[in-house]
């Protein structure tokens, strides 16, 4: 019998918790969805261009059906401008007798699929050339975790102060602290910012702590200035605490924090580079543009793997710092409802 009522009272306390029901059941479903859309999305087609390629040459790696060939006749410049923009990740130059093959080279696996179709295709040929291999960026020896070493830096510091300050500010909750803050004259925002200012002494020892780990330790490929690596971590570690102080509004335990995760923080890792954006839909795709995690993760890869400066990642500083602002505003309008001001 007692059995029975402790078996009982655990069931009706599910019952009661919507939002556990939910994540029991839908939250599982979700994230195998989005594994669907992500593993099982379109093919990714390199894109390659030809410089002075000859009509033989063309015509056989045009047969290529899941390459992207563009040629560019003579105009190696704009080739070159191409690749550097990142349209294209491979110019093949017919300079002389040998070709030159010049890889933009900040995807290790994508360097290694352009390279096995161009000697398969070539070498099928009764005059197969060899190539004078270069890279834009990286090299040969750079390995599949310096590709996408930078994203995960972003997604562990998104996700550990996403987590600590929801769970923070919850307890400040629960404790009766905000309850005694509010009771004072001190306004929403001032209260907010106070918090973030704490919090962000820690958030900013932390993201130097990952930088400096990640590069003189882990030895990640790093060409870049890394003051700019810490900027972006930084804004990235502020988005994760608004978001995560904001978040905590709604939850009554540390359990509910972590019933958030599933549905923010698991679709921040598949849509912020982590896994190639150009093998999904172009529609799913487009989702990437309202997770903070992909516009961090681009600017740190931009730095670390193709060393950009200001001009090259300043919308991305812009879009992080907006989203900061936009989940701070909130917060203070999730104030509200304990205290009218």
């Amino acid at each position: 019998m007692r059995i029975r009522a402790l078996a009982l009272r655990i069931i009706r306390q599910f019952i009661r918790d919507k939002r556990t029901l939910a994540l029991l059941f839908l939250a599982p479903l979700l994230i195998l969805s989005l594994m669907k859309l992500v593993f099982d999305g379109q093919a990714i087609i390199p894109s390659i261009g030809l410089v002075d390629a000859p009509a033989s040459i063309a015509e056989r790696l045009t047969q290529l059906q899941d390459s992207g060939i563009t040629s560019f006749g003579a105009d190696a410049e704009a080739a070159e401008a191409a690749l550097t923009s990142g349209k294209l990740d491979a110019i093949v130059h017919w300079n002389g007798v040998k070709p030159s093959l010049t890889l933009e080279g900040s995807d290790p696996s994508i360097n290694r699929s352009i390279l096995l179709k161009l000697q398969t295709v070539l070498q099928a040929g009764p005059q197969a050339p060899s190539f004078e291999v270069s890279y834009l960026h990286g090299g040969p020896d750079m390995a599949a975790f310096d590709s996408f070493g930078p994203v995960l830096i972003g997604f562990f510091s998104f996700f550990f102060v996403f987590l600590l300050a929801g769970v923070s500010f919850l307890r400040e909750r629960t404790s009766g602290t905000l309850e005694r803050l509010l009771a004072t004259p001190i306004r929403r925002i001032e209260i907010v910012i106070g918090y973030l200012a704490g919090f962000g002494l820690f958030t900013l020892a932390q993201a130097t702590l990952i930088a400096w780990f990640s590069v003189d330790v882990l030895g990640l490929y790093m060409v870049g200035n890394i003051l700019y690596m810490l900027v972006i971590n930084l804004l990235l570690s502020l988005t994760a605490l608004t978001l995560g102080t904001l978040l905590s509004s709604f939850a009554s335990s540390e359990f509910q924090i972590i019933q958030f995760i599933p549905i923010v923080i698991v679709p921040q890792a598949f849509f912020s580079g982590l896994f190639n954006l150009d093998a999904m839909n172009p529609l799913l795709q487009k989702l990437s543009y309202i997770m903070p995690l992909y516009y961090g993760a681009d600017a740190m890869r931009g730095i670390m793997i193709r060393g950009e400066g200001w001009s090259d990642f300043q919308n991305d500083v812009y879009v992080l710092a907006a989203f900061s602002l936009l989940f701070a505003l909130l917060n203070i309008a999730a104030l509200k409802k304990h205290r009218r001001l």
